[in-house]
């Protein structure tokens, strides 16, 4: 059984006497805050937070983040409070205990939400001090290690967190062995059958030659680098199984069709060795075209840094052969975790690694501040956890890291906030492109802004960083509470104009009364609230006004719509109106004013609700294009459909959609067209009830005509 005398021997190592017994000491007081408390195999507790310190202990930590990894439970599981740990071992292992723990005293209306919450807290304490996500990754994987003795449901539920959130969060730290680990048992946890089955068949295809193979193929490099007198250290591996399970899901390919399962790491000590080294490897094997990186020369964006290749090895089986440095070995292996060892013993030539990671922990507060819940901001990050990467540049050559799939909107926002905010086109290799289009390594993107541009809803389908969506999201956020504010005002002043007053002459009193009735701090919030429909502004005027006879009401204005009014207020698709039209509005909830034909059927749903309708007119200067559909009936003969679409091929109408809805003698189709107002629209249906096969045109589902 390991004890707190092995651990001490271990940081005897690398740390002095006085640190040693600090941790000593955060042992024998976790041991007697934990007192009497088992694990659900039925061990000490304490064991927990000694297996956690070991773990950490591994990769060298320091002083302060091993006493936090002894002490990580004592604030959510006993009596502890902060302020006592603060008094015995310092603010600095408190922050980083308090970091780690759980929220135990909030009510959640859901297991994801609380777990949102619990990550978002951690998120933010790593911002503070990346320790905290080190102790947690620890405290995870031995979790994971000992899982066998919970619940079945809970062991699944722990091992999809740890497969969505933790090994990701390792990969993204550069953290390879701990994220094998958590992949692996995570694997077997979640998908017991799929793991023997997978792990029967990869012993089956590689296993009864593989020794001999291995030590083979280990000579012979190991010859060869020798008479080109490079020294090198050379093991053969065998992916780990869901690295190989997920290639076979995502590519949907069989075992037999992946082709790095066995690998080859060849550790040298000198960076202009691993070039050398791969023209060895290229002479004896031949390479297969598109499989080699050099990520060396462009490191990823956890500070991973190696050459890879991919060549046949014996007997035709694909190998990939990695090639590195001792110190890239390190930071491959351990990542974020290497900066420790490093100061351990005195080395400070890769600061790198610690930076970036740093700098990805620092703009998760971006995105937090951002993001209008902790659900929507584990969201967000998991986007950020993407394992594969492009790389583009920018055009004066610095390079852009981006997740696969990426596109110029996520690398705008990924240059700097406000060139996103105002993007309205780019360049790739010097030629125009779609926004949307997905960026591939090697291209140089340049981003087209305009001062008065703003973010485009439709960027949520293609967008895919967490930065970019999460600023989108705040933008439009922003956007919609001042449009909504503009509508709620007109709304309510129009309602006031009834009771022959408007909002400047209400009175402080009636304001405070009204706010207080509907819990709202702000006049603005009020405004809001009516402009989204969550109040209705001729009942909110009744408020203010209980006391007057609605006999002696004045009819309000019609509200105009001018076009400009933003995302609260919409068209009605079932009947689609267009300047001329006449219109009524609908105030609904959370969608603001939709807008209908006066002749709409659907209005009659919502004849309960009177005080919800608005009488609407379209403003003199509206330019707004709106989508119709059109039903045409024809004669159906050769090149009908021809015929109709060529009447208005000619003119500024754009049609987006041609539907043949019926066929027979007489058929119909169903046309969407983008218009501006009545007589453009009869202008169109005067050129296509020209054509001679056409027996009727119709708009669509509009009735009363």
């Amino acid at each position: 059984m390991y004890t707190i005398e092995d651990l001490a021997l271990t940081l005897s190592q690398y740390l002095p006497y006085e640190q040693v017994a600090k941790v000593k000491r955060a042992y024998y007081y976790a041991e007697q805050a934990h007192d009497g408390q088992k694990r659900k195999s039925g061990e000490p507790y304490v064991t927990h937070p000694l297996a956690v310190a070991e773990i950490l202990s591994e990769l060298r930590m320091d002083c302060d983040g091993l006493t936090a990894a002894l002490l990580h439970d004592v604030i959510e599981d006993t009596g502890i409070s902060r302020d006592a740990l603060t008094e015995q071992f310092g603010e600095g292992v408190a922050g980083l205990v308090d970091g780690v723990s759980k929220l135990t005293h909030l009510e959640f209306n859901s297991q994801v939400e609380k777990q949102a919450h619990n990550f978002q807290k951690m998120a933010m304490a790593m911002a503070d001090d990346i320790r905290v996500i080190l102790v947690k990754l620890a405290d995870r994987l031995h979790n994971m290690r000992t899982l066998d003795a919970m619940p079945a449901h809970k062991k699944r539920r722990i091992a999809r967190e740890t497969l969505d959130i933790y090994a990701p969060i390792a990969n993204r730290l550069g953290m390879y062995n701990v994220r094998v680990d958590l992949e692996s048992l995570a694997f077997q946890a979640y998908y017991p059958m799929r793991a023997r089955m997978l792990q029967k068949a990869i012993h089956k295809k590689y296993g009864q030659q593989r020794i001999k193979d291995t030590q083979k193929l280990e000579d012979t490099i190991r010859s060869e680098l020798a008479a080109d007198y490079i020294e090198a250290s050379i093991s053969v591996r065998e992916k780990h199984i869901y690295s190989i399970y997920q290639k076979m899901d995502k590519k949907r390919r069989s075992l037999g069709e992946i082709m790095d399962v066995m690998g080859v790491r060849i550790v040298t000590d000198r960076h202009d060795s691993c070039y050398r080294i791969l023209g060895v490897i290229h002479a004896l094997f031949k390479p297969i075209e598109g499989r080699f990186k050099d990520y060396i020369a462009v490191p990823k964006s956890n500070g991973y840094q190696s050459l890879h290749t991919t060549v046949l090895g014996a007997n035709g089986i694909p190998m990939e052969i990695q090639i590195r440095t001792e110190e890239m070995d390190l930071v491959a292996n351990n990542g974020i975790a290497a900066h420790w060892a490093n100061k351990v013993t005195g080395n400070s030539n890769m600061p790198s690694n610690h930076d970036r990671a740093t700098k990805w922990v620092k703009s998760l507060l971006e995105i937090q501040q951002k993001a209008r819940n902790p659900v929507e901001f584990v969201d967000n990050v998991k986007r950020d956890l993407f394992p594969d990467e492009v790389y583009v540049f920018t055009p004066n050559g610095q390079i852009i890291e981006l997740p696969s799939g990426a596109t110029p909107v996520d690398f705008a926002y990924g240059v700097h906030t406000e060139i996103g905010n105002t993007c309205i086109s780019c360049r790739i290799n010097r030629r125009l492109a779609p926004l949307s289009t997905q960026l591939e390594s090697g291209q140089t993107v340049e981003i087209i802004t305009a001062k008065n541009a703003q973010p485009n809803v439709a960027w949520l389908s293609f967008a895919i960083t967490g930065k970019a969506r999460t600023n989108i999201r705040h933008y439009l956020k922003d956007k919609q509470r001042e449009n909504a504010i503009v509508i709620g005002h007109r709304l309510l002043t129009r309602s006031l104009n009834a009771f022959k007053t408007n909002i400047d002459e209400l009175t402080t009193e009636q304001i405070s009364q009204v706010l207080s009735n509907h819990q709202l701090a702000t006049m603005d919030d009020l405004l809001e609230s009516i402009g989204k429909g969550r109040h209705v502004g001729y009942l909110v005027a009744r408020e203010l006004f209980p006391n007057i006879d609605e006999d002696t009401l004045v009819t309000p204005k019609s509200f105009k719509v001018n076009g400009s009014e933003g995302m609260l207020i919409s068209y009605a698709k079932c009947c689609a109106p267009i300047p001329g039209d006449p219109i009524v509005g609908y105030v609904q909830v959370d969608k603001g004013i939709v807008i209908h034909h006066s002749n709409c059927p659907n209005i009659q749903d919502h004849l309960s609700s009177p005080e919800r309708f608005i009488r609407m007119a379209w403003g003199k200067e509206i330019e707004e294009e709106l989508n119709i559909s059109l039903i045409v009936s024809y004669i159906n003969e050769r090149g009908a459909v021809a015929k109709i679409a060529s009447s208005i091929s000619d003119t500024d109408f754009q049609v987006s959609n041609l539907d043949i809805i019926e066929r027979g003698r007489v058929s119909r189709l169903r046309l969407s067209i983008t218009v501006a107002s009545r007589v453009g629209l009869a202008d169109v249906m005067r050129r296509i009830k020209a054509v001679r096969c056409v027996e009727k045109v119709t708009r669509e589902t509009i009735v009363g005509r």
